[in-house]
């Protein structure tokens, strides 16, 4: 296997913090005074990745089947944390779209190029900026780059994906003069979300994005330079706890400057919804980073003290109690009770294809509750056209 996913270098400028450095160039020199941190979500992504390229380098017959055998029981030992069948099921959902990208590649053009974990220099345009491909595929007059997103907690897109464009830009610049190719096509899949999502441009209007764009904004964040500005893209940013442009933004937001009549019109409270989810994201920031300074770090705010929570009662030890009240003659119908595990949790017991194949009949997903979101979401309005369309189909 390549080198630990976990155990890779990061740039300065990386394309997955490409979003932010672009949209506020002197976060970046800002973050350093943050230190980097990890979580289980991303040492869980970190593991799934590893697991698909097992699977992927035994498809190209870059390992044979015993080193196989002999890698997947290590990393099963090694990752008993976070490995479980419904891992496996959920690799092998984006391992087979990628099989079938490779084979139709292999149709198309004789001699396609397929690259796991390919380290991309884009360097060109952004000072020692590179990133590693999970998958890139080059044949007759195209390449395409393909990216796992393990986690199921927020959406991603490939459409004007700029980590994915920095990959395909690295791409570009170090297998341009050797194959000829004049589209790129760059695919997320996300199997915990079943979302594949696929973006198209051409290497002349990824190029001119790269000069007129990314460039003169990267040398502006590695200068510190530039106006900070606050956004969507604050959301992984290490200093967006504290950071001053961030917190002006928000109490912006909260000062809103309503006309008469006492009543807020329909306009007013559209105004307040869009606004509100940010200021409940930033807030709930704040108040996550001053806990903990204040818990780990001793720190004292102004008019605010750390005191014991509220917490609820529990059994010491489950069994010594079941034992005392057994022994006090008390039947284990009275004590004990049976249920069946939640769905998600049965499907990570048994593994979601013979959670499919067993279960298929016996589970429903009921319509889900209203909820108000901006226009730029994707699902068809309540009432709508195209709500009616989705539901015949």
């Amino acid at each position: 296997m390549s080198t630990a996913h976990s155990e890779r270098a990061h740039a300065y400028l990386s394309a997955s913090g490409s979003k932010r450095w672009l949209s506020c160039p002197p976060s970046a020199k800002l973050e350093q005074e943050f230190p980097e941190s990890t979580s289980d979500f991303a040492r869980e992504g970190t593991c799934a990745h590893e697991l698909s390229e097992l699977y992927l380098q035994r498809y190209l017959e870059l390992i044979n089947k015993a080193t196989f055998t002999r890698r997947h029981n290590k990393f099963k030992k090694d990752n008993a944390e976070f490995y479980s069948q419904e891992m496996e099921d959920y690799v092998q959902v984006y391992v087979d779209f990628v099989i079938e990208r490779i084979n139709a590649a292999r149709a198309a053009s004789s001699d396609a190029v397929i690259l796991l974990e390919q380290r991309l220099d884009f360097s060109e345009w952004v000072p020692k900026g590179f990133g590693t491909g999970d998958v890139v595929i080059i044949s007759d007059n195209i390449m395409e780059i393909i990216d796992l997103k393990y986690g199921k907690g927020v959406p991603v897109s490939a459409e004007d994906n700029s980590q994915m464009r920095m990959y395909a830009l690295g791409a570009i610049n170090q297998f341009g003069v050797l194959y000829e190719f004049d589209r790129v096509q760059m695919t997320i899949v996300q199997p915990r979300l079943d979302s594949i999502s696929t973006d198209e441009i051409s290497t002349d209007d990824l190029l001119f994005w790269a000069d007129d764009f990314v460039k003169p904004r990267a040398d502006m964040a590695i200068a510190g330079e530039g106006e900070f500005a606050a956004g969507e893209h604050c959301r992984f940013c290490r200093a967006r706890f504290t950071c001053r442009a961030r917190a002006d933004a928000n109490l912006e937001m909260a000062k809103l400057e309503f006309q008469k009549p006492d009543l807020l019109s329909f306009d007013e409270i559209g105004e307040v919804l869009a606004k509100a989810e940010e200021l409940q994201k930033w807030a709930k920031d704040v108040q996550g980073y001053a806990l903990d300074q204040a818990e780990n770090h001793g720190v004292k705010f102004p008019g605010w003290k750390l005191v014991e929570g509220r917490s609820n009662r529990k059994y010491t030890d489950e069994q010594l109690v079941a034992q005392a009240l057994l022994a006090e003659g008390y039947e284990e119908e009275k004590i004990y009770s049976k249920s069946l595990y939640g769905i998600s949790a049965m499907e990570k017991a048994i593994g979601k294809k013979v959670f499919v194949e067993v279960l298929k009949d016996l589970v429903i997903k009921p319509v889900g509750k209203p909820t108000l979101v901006p226009e730029s979401d994707k699902r068809p309005e309540l009432n709508s056209t195209e709500s009616a369309i989705a539901d015949f189909s």
